[in-house]
């Protein structure tokens, strides 16, 4: 359907915003079927009841709420008595062309040295990366409005161009690749879209989303002034702008598409590529801005992006960036609330106080726009991981985890930072910052608006050191490594250090109710090990991995004989690129190598016995992710590069120029084992004993998925290294095996500081993953098959099945700390206001219990609170507010809690139960 547009005049526009509400905006695709709408991109505004008008003011959508006061037949009046029977068929055209046609409104997007300027009106933007391939379509709308609720404004994503042209010419925009779905579903829930085209994204993701056969183009080189590549690239940058424009997506054909950008990162790496690299940042300017997409362009960590490209910054801190000319504004496109995890690492956190201050310093010193890299990281399914060893979980310590809960109080205490700022928009877009010293690393930035009408960041930036500092003739406490937020220049209305949003107990991600598999009917199949068809080829050299696979599978087997006179013992090395590799002799196991995340190359040196006459060298070298990041990526090489023989006399030969055959991939894949039409056949084996710690085996059984609708993760610590499936699909890659480092982890990790992604670890010693998300729409009532490709040895019996069912949800609010945000306004008298404490259940769940409540100086922290000697029993003023409910809150106030000890300040904490 062709969208419409409907133009009414000034004077129409001006009689209704009388019963309009100010700075309330949705797109007009969340009206239609009679459903409620709420604000687009602020928090004020009511929910809208069924009854709407729409409509245009000064190229915007508003809606006119119908209100208690305004019946149906009212609103008809005012258009009649204002325009008669005119009016009445403006009244028709706009409420059921709002309800029954797909409307679309031109939006222009501009900028200047302040802001993004969307129809004329400068913004103040959030952001936060949802990678749509990360989930499943069925999950988007709820990670989506999670985001909204949280304080976005914009949802930002790649675009993955190995997924959606995987063979040359041919196109693929399906399931969790459907980008135009994912687009439209931003839309409806009245957000924007940063749409990072690139091509190439980085993203931790397989060869940095380049397909592999862009590799095999006679004389490509990537990412420089090459003329194949760049005629590859605009190919593609405009399959994807065309996509956009044919959908009706970008903002100036009505739809969310704000911002997009081409390259990414390549600030990093120019350096490499000397002159065609300078040129090409010159070539992708000129050919994004020759789509005419009547957007603005960005490139990110690009110094040197030409007009009228916006650069912008990637970093935990980007304060003190500065664009390259001053006519652009100041974004962040990637502010990294964690960091991605790897196999053989420990997991990475970062602390919210840290995070929430780089944020707020960021806008005080003149930001615009900031998005969280990730907002939601999600799953790397399948084999979309990167490398070398990026690990299955995506999770990146965002503000909603893995598997779509929201992550406590990263995610709160963001919201109230985004409210807090959204508060001084007004200011920030108009003015620029009048900086004053408040003492050593204590500094204040006041936007004006007039002289006594202004917005005000009050800064601790030593990380050792609280303080009080005096401005404007009052007192004011910071503590260290803080930022205070006083939007009317008075009061504080927000502290970065000062948590006050709600907590999760624990760190589990599932409050654990776990189904074993080990009564389970489990199947198995042993691999051939070396050559197992005729499809098998022979070279005299050692083989580069990724040009011989061409990626169609992990594993390449390189086979070679040894001939020997007489039994002897000798030293056999072995020398790969990565990133790992099973070593055979005489087709028994005789050794593992591997590599790392930031070195995937390995030597392997053993000591073997060689019996006389032949014997069989079988390695399978393995790939956990294509390399996805640095300069010239796209070459570096995986597999075995040297295989040395040295008798006890130290004497070597060279055995890499041997005859090699080479067998691409195993032999359960060319079976399709992991494919549920494969599962009843003969191939498998059925037996009482099962074969356990045994390599290049695969294991085949069948679970009855728990009740519920949330998602469901399988337990497999278990298991040594492989790939699993449920229902045919594949889960991704696991490394149990693979234990981090012992040391360098930390529960309690100061925040005050800089962070870095070492900072801040904890599981030392153990798996950097054990829990794999299975999507529930994977899952279906009955019996599920569940297969595993066992690399080097574990027992399924082990596995089980991990669903959460419910969350333990604490808070701890002073009365000293600060009213929430929401019901702070301007020139209102907040001392009258009392603090509380917010409590919300996550999935749809109610509170079912109260485990803890103490008004007064309770001891501990979340988990472990205790009464102090202050202590008045509020216990049922707590389960009356909060039981049976999915949201509570408790005022933290004397007059309503009782005063327990006069003179004392005293604090309110309670622990309590969510279930479904």
């Amino acid at each position: 359907m062709k969208k419409k547009m409907i133009r009414l005049d000034s004077k129409l526009f001006a009689h209704l915003n009388a019963y309009s509400q100010p700075n309330c905006y949705q797109p007009i695709s969340t009206l239609k079927n009679g459903g409620k709408a709420t604000e687009m991109n602020t928090h004020n505004c009511r929910v809208v009841e069924p009854y709407h008008i729409v409509v245009l003011q000064s190229l915007s959508i508003r809606i006119v709420h119908s209100d208690h006061r305004f019946s149906f037949l009212q609103f008809l009046t005012i258009f009649m008595g204002k325009y008669g029977s005119l009016g009445l068929i403006l009244f028709v055209i706009v409420l059921y062309g709002a309800w029954f046609c797909e409307l679309g409104f031109s939006v222009t997007v501009t900028y200047d040295s302040k802001a993004l300027i969307i129809d004329g009106r400068k913004r103040i933007l959030q952001s936060g990366s949802i990678h749509y391939p990360r989930a499943t379509p069925e999950m988007w709308p709820d990670i989506i409005e999670n985001a909204k609720e949280g304080g976005l404004d914009v949802i930002e994503t790649y675009v993955f161009w190995n997924y959606h042209e995987p063979v040359k010419g041919q196109y693929y925009f399906e399931g969790r690749f459907d980008l135009v779905k994912f687009v439209k579903t931003v839309q409806e829930a009245g957000l924007f879209v940063h749409l990072r085209i690139g091509p190439y994204a980085c993203a931790e993701w397989n060869y940095g989303g380049f397909p592999l056969w862009l590799h095999f183009i006679p004389g490509i080189q990537f990412r420089t002034t090459n003329g194949p590549y760049q005629a590859e690239m605009k190919l593609f940058l405009a399959k994807i702008v065309n996509l956009m424009k044919e959908e009706n997506l970008f903002a100036s054909q009505g739809g969310p598409i704000i911002v997009a950008q081409v390259e990414n990162e390549y600030g990093n790496v120019e350096w490499a590529y000397g002159v065609g690299g300078e040129l090409y940042v010159k070539w992708a300017a000129e050919t994004a801005l020759s789509f005419n997409t009547s957007v603005p362009w960005v490139m990110c960590a690009q110094s040197d992006a030409p007009d009228p490209i916006i650069n912008t910054c990637n970093g935990f801190y980007c304060d003190d960036f500065t664009p390259n000319s001053p006519s652009k504004p100041k974004m962040w496109t990637e502010n990294y609330p964690g960091w991605f995890l790897a196999f053989g690492y420990p997991v990475p956190y970062r602390p919210v106080e840290d995070l929430a201050f780089a944020v707020a310093r960021f806008f005080e010193k003149g930001g615009t726009f900031q998005n969280y890299y990730m907002y939601f990281g999600g799953t790397n399914f399948g084999r979309t991981a990167g490398g070398p060893l990026v690990a299955t979980s995506y999770d990146y310590d965002a503000p909603i985890d893995e598997y779509g809960f929201i992550r406590q109080p990263k995610w709160g205490h963001l919201r109230d930072l985004h409210m807090a700022i959204k508060q001084c928009e007004e200011y920030l877009v108009n003015a620029d910052p009048t900086q004053q010293s408040l003492g050593i690393n204590l500094e204040a930035d006041v936007y004006y608006k007039t002289a006594n009408d202004c917005a005000a960041f009050l800064a601790n930036y030593g990380s050792a050191l609280d303080a009080n500092v005096t401005f404007n003739g009052k007192s004011y406490f910071l503590p260290a490594w803080s930022v205070s937020i006083l939007p009317d220049c008075k009061n504080v209305v927000f502290n970065t250090a000062k948590v006050v949003a709600q907590k999760s107990v624990g760190d589990a991600t599932f409050v654990e109710n776990e189904f074993s598999l080990s009564n389970s009917n489990w199947s198995w199949y042993v691999e051939k090990v070396g050559v197992w068809s005729n499809d098998s080829f022979s070279a005299t050299t050692l083989l580069e991995q990724i040009n011989t696979t061409k990626d169609t599978s992990d594993f390449l087997w390189y086979t070679t004989r040894i001939e020997v006179d007489e039994k002897k013992d000798a030293f056999l090395v072995i020398e790969s690129l990565g990133h790992a590799a099973l070593i055979f002799l005489n087709k028994k196991v005789l050794a593992f190598g591997y590599g790392y995340h930031d070195d995937a190359s390995f030597n392997v040196s053993e000591k073997i016995s060689l019996e006389k006459g032949n014997n069989t060298l079988d390695i399978i070298s393995m790939m956990i992710g294509l390399q996805n990041y640095g300069p010239w990526f796209d070459i570096m090489g995986a597999g075995l590069y040297s295989v040395t023989l040295a008798d006890l006399k130290n004497t070597k030969k060279d055995i890499s120029s041997n005859e090699w055959t080479y067998q691409v991939g195993t032999e359960g894949e060319s079976l399709g084992l992991d494919k549920t039409d494969v599962a009843n056949t003969s191939l498998w084996t059925h037996g009482s004993e099962l074969p356990t710690n045994q390599s290049l085996i695969w294991y085949k059984s069948t679970f009855v998925a728990p009740e519920g609708k949330g998602p469901l993760s399988l337990n497999l610590a278990s298991m040594g290294k492989g790939q699993a499936w449920v229902n045919g699909q594949s889960i991704g890659r696991y490394w149990s095996s693979y234990l981090s480092p012992s040391t360098g982890c930390t529960d309690n990790c100061d925040y005050r500081g800089s962070y870095n992604a070492q900072k801040c670890q904890k599981k030392c010693g153990q798996p950097a993953q054990i829990l794999y998300h299975v999507p529930r729409t994977w899952v279906h009532a009955g019996e599920n098959l569940v297969v595993l490709h066992e690399e080097l040895g574990g027992d399924p019996l082990k596995i089980s099945v991990v669903t959460r069912t419910g969350q333990e949800v604490c808070g701890h609010v002073s009365e000293d700390d600060p009213i929430p945000v929401d019901l702070w306004k301007p020139n209102s008298d907040s001392s009258s206001q009392s603090p509380q404490l917010r409590l919300t259940c996550d999935q749809g769940w109610k509170f079912s219990s109260v485990h803890f409540a103490s008004f007064g100086n309770p001891k501990g922290d979340c988990g472990g609170f205790s009464q102090g000697s202050c202590h008045i029993d509020i216990l049922s003023i707590v389960e009356q507010a909060c039981v049976g409910k999915q949201k509570c809150w408790v005022p933290v106030s004397t007059a309503k809690l009782g005063n327990p000890c006069p003179g004392v300040v005293k604090r309110l904490a309670i622990e309590a139960l969510c279930t479904a």
